[in-house]
């Protein structure tokens, strides 16, 4: 019997991914070139929508590659020039290309303003081109933009509008997200209860649909971070942890890796040193190590020793890890402060009258931030004592039991009040 070969004849498609993957592996060597080619598979005309995936592909890819060297520029112009690609295909891919890029966008350091400038232009654009479900996802991410440059006013001003006009049209996804947004805005203007209230009603719209895993962590990250500001560790370590596996499993790297900084910060907060080291040498702890959990170790051995000049050292040598994630920052200040109040009573503890210089010498600190400190502990009744600003003297009162027979007293005034009141009330309806 006679074989009969079938020559395969590569499509257009299949042609266009192995020059994608040419141009990947021309990135290394000439970036302006891979550019180039990039650019003119994006051009190529596609009236039958055979290579949309393939021009997706490279517009990613471009999108990728402007980030990688930081040229933010060249970026915010290049989406732009793509919006006449984005008239051929359907409204809800344009929106997913568009959030990828922006997301891309988001990657590069620093290029906040700008971003925020880029959803302004892309918000009219949409206006015009009347594609308001693409614009209301704009605007969410221009909210939370503004809430990243602390402009706290106009975020909550645009979430409020937004919010109304999602209700409108019932996107529960979309109001999940702007709720959890508004929470964060209330919460950075630290007013808990509105922040608690707005994510009560990002966890209400979540319970009426499928919410994707990556979306019930940010609910359960904010949920954590709520319940840390309220002093409740260990509810926020539990949410923190549910929020790591929704990430993880999401293969969310960054948000992962957050979470995991949140499960250790509050694990050293709660005076668990040990758990911390446990987590870190745990199979997860050694996927997401890095700077950042370095410096989250190191903060818990200066803890654990009890030291404020490791703390210290601690902060300066990893300055920049540790400072710009606000929700460490402000517990590692509350964490130092709470250190420094600790080591202050164990050195007064032996006096009844001791000079502040003498406080300062022995814990190593100047004298007036001791004498603040000081000062501070007595009028939040930390410490029973005054300070002799005429000696400059520290004089410490012996601890006075309390006396309970004025708050006996009282009470029974209470109680003979309310009989007299049924007496009064018995009287009055006999007579009548």
């Amino acid at each position: 019997m006679m074989e009969v070969e079938v020559e395969h004849k590569e499509s257009k498609g299949e042609l266009l991914q192995k020059k994608l993957e040419d141009i990947r592996a021309l990135e290394e060597t000439d970036v302006e070139e891979a550019i180039k080619r990039y650019k003119a598979i994006i051009a190529l005309v596609d009236e039958d929508g055979e290579i949309v995936a393939e021009k997706t592909a490279a517009i990613y890819a471009l999108g990728e590659l402007y980030a990688q060297k930081g040229r933010h520029q060249d970026l915010r112009n290049f989406i732009v020039d793509t919006r006449p690609f984005f008239s051929t295909i359907a409204k809800a891919k344009t929106a997913k290309i568009l959030k990828e890029l922006l997301n891309i966008f988001g990657r590069i350091p620093e290029t906040e303003k700008l971003q925020a400038e880029f959803c302004k232009d892309t918000i009219l654009w949409c206006e015009k081109e009347g594609r308001s479900f693409l614009k209301q996802r704009v605007q969410a991410r221009l909210a939370s933009l503004l809430l990243g440059m602390q402009q706290y006013k106009d975020a909550l001003a645009l979430i409020n509008k937004l919010v109304k006009d999602v209700k409108k049209i019932d996107d529960k996804i979309l109001l999940v997200e702007i709720s959890i947004i508004e929470s964060r805005i209330h919460l950075a203007l630290k007013n808990v209860p509105k922040a608690k209230g707005s994510l009560t009603a990002a966890r209400s719209a979540a319970n009426a649909i499928y919410c994707p895993p990556s979306l019930q962590a940010e609910i359960d990250i904010q949920s954590g971070v709520l319940c840390s500001e309220e002093g409740d560790y260990k509810t926020a370590y539990s949410y923190f942890f549910e929020g790591f596996e929704g990430f993880d499993s999401s293969k969310n790297v960054v948000k992962a890796a957050q979470c995991l900084k949140y499960m250790l910060m509050v694990k050293i907060m709660t005076n668990q040193s040990a758990d911390v080291y446990n987590l870190i040498n745990t199979k997860v702890g050694v996927k997401y190590a890095g700077t950042e959990i370095e410096a989250i170790k190191a903060i818990a051995d200066a803890h654990k020793k009890r030291s404020i000049h490791k703390f210290a050292d601690v902060k300066e040598k990893y300055a920049n890890e540790l400072s710009k994630d606000w929700f460490i920052s402000a517990h590692l200040d509350a964490l130092q402060d709470n250190l420094l109040v600790q080591n202050l009573l164990r050195i007064i503890e032996p006096f009844s009258r001791v000079e502040i210089t003498h406080v300062a010498s022995l814990i190593d600190l100047p004298r007036a931030q001791v004498e603040a400190k000081l000062s501070e502990m007595v009028l939040e009744k930390k410490l029973n004592g005054i300070l002799d600003q005429g000696s400059g003297d520290l004089i410490v009162f012996d601890e006075v039991p309390e006396d309970k027979t004025f708050k006996a007293g009282l009470e029974t005034l209470a109680e003979l009040n309310n009989v007299v009141d049924k007496l009064y009330a018995k009287a009055r309806r006999a007579v009548a």
